[in-house]
């Protein structure tokens, strides 16, 4: 009872962030966001929208991404420490990743961008195993898409995707059952432009491996952090 104490706490602070207006490093960094946009090729921003829009549908249509079959926890202490740990094999294996593909220029620093975006897709779907939800059903997996926004959008973006998975149990109900519903051009949009001012520095010469080992690194943290507070929000309350 002392853990799940501790956790709720955590969670209620998470929640507060998630709500608060927009700060003015907020504003600053979206308008230096916009003049980076402007900088990067055309052909760069189509190929990460392709592949973000591919891997979006990918993860409500089919398949391509499974989780383990969630093993039964002794207590909630016991779940969150497992879940700590893949996020923690998650982080290592992403700023490895990170630190090959930043050593090797513009060609696998762009590379870089769907094999991050899957691998922090699949730890989502882990987690959500491990939390005891069932990542085949549609409704899930659209959960676990608004997880991924909170994490990297801005904050704007992050007050209107936290209001939508607020009571979630009750909401999903009312879900429309076609999976085009989904606003993946939203999606992809807000992730492309948090990230990309990230990612950029990977793409330098001598300095990319560094970024990418860092960046990569902090990215699946956040992650893991929002998934862990999302889901402690529905596990919690029962």
């Amino acid at each position: 009872m002392l853990y799940e104490a501790q956790a709720r706490a955590e969670m209620e602070t998470w929640q507060w962030k998630m709500q608060k207006a927009p700060s003015f490093t907020d504003r600053l960094s979206k308008r230096v966001q916009v003049r980076i946009n402007k900088l990067i090729p055309d052909k760069v921003h189509n190929a990460i929208t392709a592949t973000i829009k591919q891997m979006v549908r990918g993860v409500l249509y089919g398949s391509a991404y499974t989780a383990p079959r969630a093993p039964e926890f002794p207590s909630f202490f016991e779940l969150e420490e497992a879940v700590r740990r893949r996020v923690d094999f998650y982080k290592k294996t992403a700023a490895a990743e990170g630190g090959v593909t930043g050593a090797g220029g513009i060609l696998l620093g762009l590379a870089d961008f769907p094999i991050l975006l899957g691998m922090k897709l699949k730890l989502l779907f882990d987690i959500a195993a491990f939390y005891g939800f069932d990542v085949n059903d549609y409704k899930e997996r659209v959960y676990i898409l608004n997880i991924f926004q909170l994490a990297f959008s801005s904050q704007q973006h992050r007050q209107k995707v936290f209001e939508q998975i607020r009571d979630w149990d009750r909401k999903s109900k009312d879900m429309p059952e076609d999976i085009n519903a989904f606003d993946w051009l939203s999606f992809q949009q807000e992730y492309r432009d948090h990230i990309d001012l990230a990612k950029l520095g990977q793409l330098l010469p001598v300095v990319g491996a560094a970024v990418g080992v860092v960046v990569n690194y902090r990215l699946v943290d956040r992650l893991g952090v929002t998934a862990m507070n999302a889901y402690r929000m529905r596990v919690l309350d029962k």
